[in-house]
């Protein structure tokens, strides 16, 4: 990578981590990225709201590949002693993503300076942390005859500046539950007298163990009880309504729903016993994250070729990405840029993007164009 061009990058990234921005609030963040690209390159701009894309165009291009970064931020406190630190209370990049979209830039600056024979889409996404924004931004596959697209994320995976990847699924499919049960209070002391839903929530929670059993499911299938809001904090009163809120997360989609279905299917039933309305919520929904073969084989290739330690993945991340929506759609493929092993975990008071990374992914994502 051109040292101009990673000063750049570098530059960047820290603007960014300055000002973060949540989910679906990325006004700053992305009209930034825009001014920046618009500054430092000749590339077409298509802005789409609350997320955009930049575009060089090769003669006689046969291909449309595509890279795509997140930049949206965590609600987690800034409490590192650096120069760019958070100036936005309670909110800061502690996943990476400024790093992530630094990189995309950097990447554009190479190739609108160098060219190439591909058609090349960078691809700047809004809200990833929540799942909703490659849901959004997934109709850019279509509406660009996209024919393989490539990200990045940075995790404490193999040693500094390795490359991880793997084939088939290699993020789990994730979404946030809430059973709400409705019943009637009632005094304390005659809890006959209303309809509690407690018994029913606790008979749901006790039926978690064994949906999830690993002998009655082909991959990895976990329900994680977040929370459990029951009644008032009133000694004198019956509880009438509850909440029981779950993570639900599984290797494979179907998998993901057969456990949704099952919990639904015993709070109808738990209801019915107990006399309650039962209704369902859902949040942060993701789907799994599968490569194909082909597209990681790129990966594989270049990584070989640039030097860079290749490790390949024994096993999916328990944790999800929306990236997956991209991948329903066209091929492609995601791997993981090493932190070192020994370095602050993301979504962590201490965790800071390592500014080389820049360079690993420009440089790898580089030689997949020119493949």
């Amino acid at each position: 990578m051109d040292k101009k061009n990673y000063d750049l990058a570098v530059e960047l990234r820290h603007e960014l981590h300055a000002h973060p921005e949540l989910s679906n609030q990325e006004v700053w963040t992305k009209q930034h990225l825009i001014d920046f690209l618009k500054e430092h390159t000749k590339l077409e701009i298509v802005d789409r709201g609350r997320w955009f894309y930049a575009v060089y165009r090769a003669k006689n291009a046969k291909e449309n590949i595509a890279f795509r970064a997140d930049f949206d931020a965590l609600p987690i406190d800034e409490n590192l002693d650096i120069p760019y630190n958070s100036k936005i209370k309670g909110v800061s990049h502690k996943c990476g993503h400024d790093g992530h979209a630094a990189a995309l830039a950097g990447l554009a600056l190479e190739v609108d300076q160098k060219g190439a024979d591909k058609n090349v889409f960078f691809l700047f996404q809004h809200a990833e942390e929540i799942g909703a924004g490659a849901k959004e931004a997934a109709v850019f596959i279509k509406e660009n005859n996209i024919d393989e697209i490539f990200a990045f994320h940075n995790m404490n995976v193999g040693p500094f500046k390795s490359v991880n990847v793997k084939d088939g699924t290699v993020n789990c499919a994730s979404k946030g539950m809430v059973i709400h049960m409705e019943g009637a209070p009632s005094h304390a002391s005659e809890p006959e007298r209303g309809k509690n839903p407690s018994f029913a929530i606790a008979k749901i929670i006790d039926s978690i163990p064994d949906l999830i059993n690993d002998k009655k499911n082909k991959g990895l299938v976990l329900c994680t009880v977040v929370q459990v809001d029951i009644g008032e904090r009133a000694f004198g009163v019956s509880a009438g309504r509850g909440d029981l809120l779950l993570t639900i997360r599984a290797l494979y989609e179907n998998e993901l729903m057969a456990l949704q279905k099952n919990l639904e299917d015993i709070a109808k039933d738990q209801a019915g016993k107990y006399g309650l309305k039962v209704s369902f919520e859902y949040y942060d929904e993701f789907p799994e994250t599968a490569n194909y073969k082909e597209s990681s084989d790129k990966i594989r290739k270049v990584a070989k070729e640039k030097d860079f330690e290749l490790i390949e993945l024994k096993e999916a991340f328990r944790g999800s990405d929306d990236f997956g929506h991209f991948l329903k759609e066209t091929k492609g493929a995601y791997c993981y840029l090493g932190n070192g092993e020994d370095y602050s975990d993301v979504h962590t008071f201490e965790y800071d993007f390592r500014n080389e990374l820049i360079e690993v992914a420009v440089d790898l994502f580089v030689g997949i164009i020119e493949l």
